[in-house]
């Protein structure tokens, strides 16, 4: 199993040794949505936030 740090509390985060690039994983601890940037060093970044598009 994979272990990497939340970005946001540092927070211990255990990651499937399977986890793949752009997946998209929530902090058991404080809530946030981080992406897995780079796998090689295993690397997570807060993930992006989607907006609504409202055809404007």
């Amino acid at each position: 199993m994979l272990q990497t740090e939340c970005v946001e509390c540092g927070a211990a985060i255990e990651l499937p040794e399977d986890v793949m690039q752009g997946e998209i994983l929530t902090c058991g601890d404080c809530g946030a949505e981080l992406e897995v940037i780079e796998l090689e060093p295993l690397t997570v970044d807060l993930a992006p936030v989607e907006m609504e598009d409202w055809g404007e």
